[in-house]
């Protein structure tokens, strides 16, 4: 971490205490508990806990900034809250399926035809039993715990035998701990905040922007192009449907609510985590440095192939250092730089 420091960069960490869960795994598997619901019985809340109080209590020592990815339990959150009350240069993320889903959904919905499907929905941290989890999730997101939104996008195709089914032995025997975590959600991560926060009246706009564009632009090192709209930034923008009353004469501008089918996205994957949901608003225009890419009313993608162009990162205009030590010891002059 110091290292890290001294070169102006942000520690990004994956809180979960090893020992822990590498304990409660090879006892889970003494007794045959391994089906995917085990997974989630395997990390539990309490390994999150401790490794995101000492990722704090490192930080502090160390005045490294850190990023603590996609958290998920109630009092790691508010183990980062209180770090951050004391200007500890502490961030934190948390991410679309520990908002909407729990460990409830690693158990097959359908155990007489698949057994495995819970496999679908097997990530670390995992998805969390209580959900006073959930809510504390989105609690961060509107109090500002949670600097950024992410989709934490790591997909594996659950019908394939390196995908989710590589937990599927050949005689029938599942094993969560072969499964390759994480879940689809580039796709889905703006709709899924969009409504069950903004139309839900939970979450602002500002606050919906802050954290899925503006925070990451200036935490990851690109706040000088991106995540704003003003000029000398790069035009990107996504626009959304008018709400009725916005709309007024112009009916046909807004669109009506929808089931989400897998079909309707395009991430080469064979399941979404959020397959059936509801929605009643989605990305009706992408723009992409003053060029529309996406056209949901006419072909959906309509950006041309080679358009990106690649993105040089400059030092987090977000995440710094307080120049402050835990006591009369400081590390060596040139660490410190």
């Amino acid at each position: 971490m110091m290292a890290t420091r001294a070169l102006g960069m942000t520690t990004m960490v994956h809180a979960e205490n090893a020992d822990m869960i590498g304990w409660i795994t090879a006892r889970l598997a003494e007794q045959d508990l391994t089906a995917p619901y085990y997974h989630a019985v395997s990390r539990p809340a309490i390994a999150e806990d401790e490794a995101t109080y000492r990722v704090i209590a490192l930080a502090e020592l160390s005045d490294a900034p850190v990023l603590i990815v996609h958290m998920s339990s109630r009092t790691a959150a508010a183990h980062v809250r209180a770090a951050q009350t004391r200007l500890l240069p502490v961030h934190a993320e948390t991410c679309p399926h520990y908002l909407y889903l729990t460990a409830d959904a690693l158990r097959p919905d359908d155990p007489a035809h698949d057994a495995f499907s819970g496999a679908k929905h097997i990530c670390s941290p995992p998805l969390r039993d209580d959900r006073m989890d959930l809510e504390a999730m989105w609690a961060g997101i509107v109090n500002g715990t949670f600097t950024t939104f992410s989709s934490d996008h790591a997909p594996s195709k659950y019908d394939h035998p390196s995908g989710k089914k590589a937990g599927l032995a050949g005689d029938g025997a599942m094993r969560y701990d072969k499964v390759p975590n994480g879940l689809p959600g580039v796709e889905t991560r703006m709709p899924v905040l969009f409504q069950g926060g903004v139309l839900s009246g939970r979450v602002t706009p500002q606050k919906f922007v802050e954290v899925t564009a503006a925070n990451p632009a200036k935490l990851y090192g690109l706040g000088s192009r991106k995540g704003t709209i003003a000029a000398g930034y790069d035009a990107d923008f996504v626009v959304w449907y008018p709400t009725a009353e916005q709309a007024g004469a112009a009916a046909e501008a807004t669109m009506g609510p929808f089931e989400l089918g897998n079909e309707m996205l395009h991430h080469d994957i064979d399941y979404s985590p959020f397959e059936g949901m509801r929605f009643d608003n989605w990305p009706r225009y992408t723009v992409v440095r003053g060029s529309v890419v996406w056209d949901r009313d006419n072909g959906g993608v309509v950006g041309e192939m080679g358009y990106g162009e690649f993105l040089r990162r400059g030092k987090s205009t977000l995440s710094k250092p307080r120049n402050q030590w835990v006591n009369e010891f400081q590390p060596v002059p040139e660490v410190t730089k």
